[in-house]
């Protein structure tokens, strides 16, 4: 099957759905697809609003409309795959969009009204109208079907493998705890500093560093920033990952976590809860108090934190990439020959 897969997220800087794509590419061309990768190389980083990104809604549309069916065409590709909800009006070929969550429309208040107004219609419409839907977990797939009514013989889910690092060698060391991702309201970062100011209220002697692996920045005592982050060293020496997150299709950091035998403490939301299952330490996402006691609990217990590690190791052997490539391929079979 010769596929060609729209790679031009994957060079906007690290982000989920560039883990999602240069993970991807290569499990599934060790299953047999010809994967053809097409790059929008004029596509700017993201502008964050105003003209600059009107002009960058444009220049995606260009490329959705006019030049990928012309790549397709070219290729005389199978399947089109949009790694996010897109969809080629005139596309010669199935097509195939990701869905990876619908934070948006769980959670409007956290983002931009014209942000949340069009990708709630954009990226619908484009779920609606695809061949097959890719969805990256349960809880995506179930908010497909209730918030957009998706047809349910349209959906494959297809669970993220873990890691973007080579796997950890020997004992981890505790020195600090663990945030990545940027600040985007959903993350919940707030919240976590909130927390953490608490935890260092109660023994600032002996409390461990936050480092913020990312986009995200502070200015707090105790945090320290780490913008171009080697994940595999700052993992190693992690007493815990925190993702506090409001909302996640899947916990992709939390996965890489776990297999790397780090300890994780997650919000308990739908898709953290669906990705750790029973391997995570949990807290309410809108409580402070009960995540600067976690932070308390995982920093002086050497035993919970073992336990939550082999918990946490054992999990992450049931992700993986040839599992989600294998997912992927049904996704394409199906855009091809429908289910009647």
């Amino acid at each position: 099957m010769r596929v060609l897969l729209d790679t031009t997220y994957a060079q906007r800087g690290p982000s989920g759905t560039g883990v999602y794509l240069d993970r991807l590419v290569p499990a599934l061309r060790a299953e047999g697809v010809e994967v053809l990768e097409a790059l929008n190389e004029r596509r700017p980083a993201p502008a964050g609003g105003g003209l600059r990104s009107a002009r960058n809604l444009a220049l995606d549309s260009w490329w959705t409309q006019s030049e990928l069916p012309r790549r397709a065409r070219a290729a005389h590709a199978d399947v089109l795959h949009h790694p996010l909800p897109a969809l080629a009006a005139r596309a010669p070929c199935p097509q195939v969009v990701t869905v990876h969550d619908l934070a948006f429309e769980r959670l409007p208040e956290l983002f931009a009204p014209a942000f949340r107004r069009y990708a709630s219609l954009a990226h619908r419409c484009a779920a609606r109208g695809a061949d097959a839907v890719v969805c990256v977990s349960q809880t995506t797939r179930r908010d497909a079907l209730a918030r957009w009514g998706v047809d349910a013989r349209t959906i494959v889910v297809a669970p993220h493998g873990p890691g973007q690092e080579p796997r950890l060698l020997g004992a981890v060391r505790a020195e600090h705890f663990l945030y990545v991702g940027d600040d985007e309201p959903r993350k919940n970062l707030a919240l976590l500093l909130r927390a953490y100011a608490s935890y260092r209220e109660g023994a600032p002697a002996a409390a461990l560093a936050l480092v913020l692996a990312g986009r995200a920045t502070a200015a707090q005592e105790g945090v320290r920033c780490e913008p171009r982050p080697e994940l595999a060293a700052l993992l190693n020496g992690t007493v815990a990952l925190v993702h506090p997150a409001l909302h996640e299709g899947f916990g992709l950091t939390a996965l890489e976590a776990m297999s790397a035998g780090v300890p994780v403490i997650a919000a308990r939301s739908p898709g953290l809860a669906e990705t750790c299952g029973e391997a995570a330490l949990y807290v309410d996402p809108y409580d402070a108090r009960a995540l600067a006691v976690a932070l308390r609990d995982v920093a002086h217990d050497a035993a919970l934190r073992a336990d939550l590690a082999r918990r946490g190791a054992a999990r992450a052997q049931s992700f993986s990439w040839q599992a989600s490539a294998r997912a992927h391929i049904a996704a394409y079979t199906l855009a091809v020959w429908p289910v009647p």
